[in-house]
């Protein structure tokens, strides 16, 4: 006998409620999203993904966990956006390969320098000039997985980036704790970042610039800015990744 979901469900006319009060999210989030989808990937393609990850929003929502509906429902449209994606096959293994050598190559580079690498010098460790390891820098860029909402882990649905900057008011203590642990990290090792990566990060997820403002803002190429915030947060995740695994610096680690 299927007994449905384990909690309990809104009804069906506060769905049908929080679905129009919050439609205006779909071209929001389609006008942020466009410049992290392959170029294929249309706007009624990202819109209509925006649309399902709404309603499918609405049909799992639980007030009782005391989150806000847009927070919640943000989540899923990236979530499925992302996830029409990869149904189109675009998030092909080479280029989670490519992704996974510029990370190897951070990571490696980080250990033995103690610190964030130059783009020169993930370029060298790459075997490659710069021209060319700034054109693999824009093909993953356009993966839309390079982005402080992609998981942390190897995982669709674990913990983002971007869960340790937005206030999701978890009644969980234990979930606060990680949470803030996470956030000051997140903080130091962007610190680390070089100033105009730094710029970026800051003017994309703090100011809500698109990636064509803030290169009129830092008068570079808008493909110049996509390189260093995909460069920035494949640093990021690498260094939060390490952190994580090998308890470096995090506030719970054995002393």
């Amino acid at each position: 006998m299927n007994l449905g979901p384990v909690y309990a469900p809104v009804r069906a006319d506060e769905k049908d409620r929080l679905i129009k009060s919050h439609l205006h999210m779909v071209s929001f989030l389609t006008e942020r999203m466009v410049s992290q989808v392959p170029a294929f990937m249309t706007r009624e393609d990202i819109a209509s993904a925006s649309m399902v990850g709404l309603v499918d929003a609405a049909n799992r929502f639980k007030p009782s966990l005391g989150v806000l509906f847009k927070t919640f429902a943000e989540k899923r449209m990236r979530g499925a956006v992302l996830d029409e994606v990869r149904r189109m096959d675009w998030f092909s293994r080479s280029l989670r390969q490519k992704q996974s050598r510029i990370c190897k190559a951070i990571s490696d580079l980080e250990k033995r320098l103690g610190r964030p690498p130059e783009e020169e010098e993930i370029a060298a460790d790459l075997e490659m000039n710069l021209e060319d390891y700034r054109l693999m820098l824009g093909e993953v860029s356009y993966l839309g997985c390079v982005s402080l909402h992609e998981s942390i882990e190897d995982t669709t649905d674990g913990p983002t980036l971007m869960d340790s900057i937005e206030d999701e008011n978890s009644p969980n203590p234990l979930a606060m704790i990680e949470n803030s642990q996470l956030t000051q990290e997140l903080a130091r090792q962007i610190e680390r970042l070089t100033e105009k990566e730094r710029l970026v990060i800051s003017l994309y997820y703090y100011e809500e610039l698109s990636q064509k403002e803030i290169a009129e803002v830092l008068e570079l190429s808008e493909g110049r800015i996509s390189q260093l915030h995909s460069q920035a947060l494949l640093k990021l995740k690498t260094s939060i990744n390490r952190t994580q695994t090998e308890g470096v610096g995090h506030p719970l680690s054995p002393r």
